[in-house]
């Protein structure tokens, strides 16, 4: 495999192209340390179908650890005049509602999400198509805003919405924070939404409150569908992607395809969004939300386009590098098309090795570089291409 008469040989470039195709994916995904327990929790995200596309990893499980509990669990797959945000009702002065009343209230500002990914270049010239997935979101602005979870739209390429009588729209992704698995999109045709959602306040739930579930379980077939349950716990301590995340449990059904959706109270309010189950032999009935008060802070930040490059990378590890004698950076797998990435010339199998002068060794520290960045701003990029390294220059540009 390797090449000693050459360090940087650029077969080896092609050969970790080759074995690492399947593991393409936009943002890297910090690794889990071991923790103590005799049973692993596994958390599968709540959407259809599987791998890097958003609302597409019912089959890739996370590990992650619970740590009120050691039993397994699986994570499923997955204002401007805004009435959320701005609302003048108190959460505790409105009156309690009727299942059927809280659905004719939300339900018209639940959707669907429809994602397709970015073809994926294997190597050696052939390429195979984007992936699908269908996911679930709530209007929260009269602009056509969109919560959803963030592995609903995590690499996908275009983003449709579905109203829930079956109307079909055009949608972008404006922001993620991928750390609290939360997204916001933003309808893109001309067409007045259907309802707009009202936060609630999640920090006063109590155990034993009604909890309902609305989402597209297992697809567009069931678009709108409803479970209703309990606030089974509050504060429900989970591991996840290094963080320490609170999360509101529920025994309100939650299926693949719900996530993104909102877990809502007896009053018509989103308390959550709704994220991840429990499954296996002789479990039933644990679901869990995001808390909506740890979103409310990271709304107007969402709400602001985010900066792109237009590129999948993998991490080149100082394993790989030894293994493939090739250097440590960040090893471009795609070029979305007409994108920054795509008009400065940079190309699959380039390795991004610096930017403005700052070495630049896994994703994490590419998507930061964008952070003290604006839109128009020009990046110089050294890369490692063709046995050789190179200078090119970037202008950065909005999420499109």
């Amino acid at each position: 495999m390797n090449n000693h008469n050459d360090p940087f040989n650029n077969d080896n470039t092609e050969q970790f192209a080759k074995n690492h195709f399947t593991e393409d994916f936009p943002y890297e995904k910090p690794n889990k340390k071991k923790k103590n327990g005799s049973k692993i929790l596994i958390y599968v995200l709540i959407a259809v179908l599987s791998s890097t596309v958003g609302g597409i990893a019912s089959s890739v499980a996370t590990v992650n650890y619970l740590k009120s509990n050691t039993e397994i669990t699986e994570k499923t797959p997955a204002n401007n005049g805004s009435n959320v945000l701005n609302s003048n009702k108190s959460p505790n002065s409105l009156s309690e509602l009727s299942v059927p009343e809280v659905i004719k209230k939300v339900g018209p500002a639940v959707v669907g999400i429809s994602t397709k990914g970015f073809p994926q270049n294997v190597g050696w010239g052939f390429e195979v198509a984007g992936q699908e997935g269908l996911g679930s979101g709530i209007i929260f602005d009269k602009q056509g805003y969109i919560l959803t979870n963030n592995h609903v739209v995590e690499g996908a390429q275009t983003i449709s919405v579905i109203f829930n009588n079956g109307k079909e729209v055009k949608a972008k992704l404006i922001n993620t924070d991928p750390n609290y698995d939360v997204a916001v999109l933003k309808i893109t045709d001309h067409v007045e939404v259907p309802a707009v959602a009202e936060f609630g306040d999640s920090d006063k739930l109590n155990v034993g409150e009604t909890a309902i579930a609305i989402g597209n379980p297992l697809g567009k077939d069931l678009l709108g569908s409803v479970t209703t349950g309990v606030i089974s716990a509050v504060n429900r301590s989970i591991d996840a992607r290094n963080k320490d995340l609170k999360m509101i449990q529920t025994d309100a059904a939650i299926n693949p395809g719900n996530s993104g959706g909102p877990l809502v109270n007896s009053k018509g309010q989103v308390i959550g969004i709704n994220t991840e189950k429990r499954v296996g032999n002789g479990v039933e009935g644990l679901g869990f939300a995001i808390p909506i008060n740890q979103i409310k802070p990271k709304i107007q930040s969402l709400m602001t386009p985010k900066l792109m490059f237009g590129i999948v990378g993998r991490t080149v590890t100082e394993q790989d590098s030894k293994y493939y004698n090739i250097p440590i950076g960040v090893f471009i797998t795609d070029i979305q098309q007409y994108s920054p990435a795509e008009k400065s010339g940079l190309k699959p199998g380039d390795i991004i090795l610096e930017i403005n002068g700052k070495k630049i060794k896994n994703n994490e520290e590419l998507n930061k570089t964008k952070e003290n960045h604006k839109a128009g701003d020009i990046l110089n990029i050294k890369l490692f291409r063709d046995n050789q390294k190179i200078n090119i220059k970037l202008t950065l540009q909005e999420l499109k």
